[in-house]
């Protein structure tokens, strides 16, 4: 693990840590089932436990039991990306309270990155509603490279010779791809998930914020 005056750059999560989409997300996969025939309506509650998860792992948990035999689990991942691609940038989320303003202050002194379990265009989906784009240096989603998010961090890290990143996400599974990426994981606590093992642990993302703001101060003293 790094020390924390050490740290520069800032790897975040989407769903749960930056913002709340679940509702639109929902949305999709409705608008999905519907074109399948499939009689199953997702509320944005049905979807938290399974975020952060990889798409297949989600349609697994949720169809399970409730779909014909002959239905194509692959064929309706591809229908959600096309969805998702069509209806997200009108949909879009709530981004959680602070983060615009927080994100454009740690810019300034740290390197900012997204790396996400979603699909191809979820991350783009996310910086052109919310007009973040310029904020981050680079993102990389599961759809775009379909491996582990703990090797899409280390892919980050190479690619941009990071010498001391850390991952900010809000569930158990993040904490666990983090350090198995060899970095500090920042727990996000107001997001959809759990963690026991974190390195540090936020309520709010002005507290998150403000605490790395405080470690540049520290520097200059």
């Amino acid at each position: 693990m790094i020390d924390n005056n050490d740290i520069d750059s800032l790897l975040f999560d989407m769903d749960g840590t930056l913002w709340d989409a679940t509702g639109s997300y929902a949305a999709v996969w409705n608008r999905c089932f519907a074109d399948c025939g499939i009689d199953i309506r997702l509320t944005g509650a049905d979807l938290v436990p399974y975020m952060g998860k990889p798409i297949e792992v989600i349609v697994e948990g949720i169809t399970s039991g409730r779909v014909p035999a002959a239905f194509s689990r692959d064929a309706f991942v591809a229908a959600l990306g096309e969805a998702e691609e069509e209806m997200m940038p009108q949909l879009g989320g709530t981004l959680y309270p602070g983060v615009y303003r927080g994100l454009e202050e740690l810019s300034r002194h740290y390197r900012l990155f997204m790396i996400s379990n979603c699909g191809r265009n979820g991350l783009r989906n996310f910086m052109q509603f919310t007009h973040t784009g310029h904020l981050f240096t680079d993102s990389v989603t599961y759809g775009e490279r379909p491996v582990p998010k703990g090797e899409n961090m280390r892919y980050l890290i190479e690619k941009y010779r990071l010498a001391g990143a850390v991952y900010v996400g809000d569930t158990q599974g993040d904490c666990d791809e983090t350090h198995r990426a060899g970095i500090p994981f920042a727990y996000m606590q107001y997001g959809f998930g759990s963690c026991r093992d974190y390195d540090m642990a936020f309520g709010s993302f002005a507290d998150f914020t403000q605490y790395f703001l405080k470690l540049i101060k520290h520097e200059k003293l």
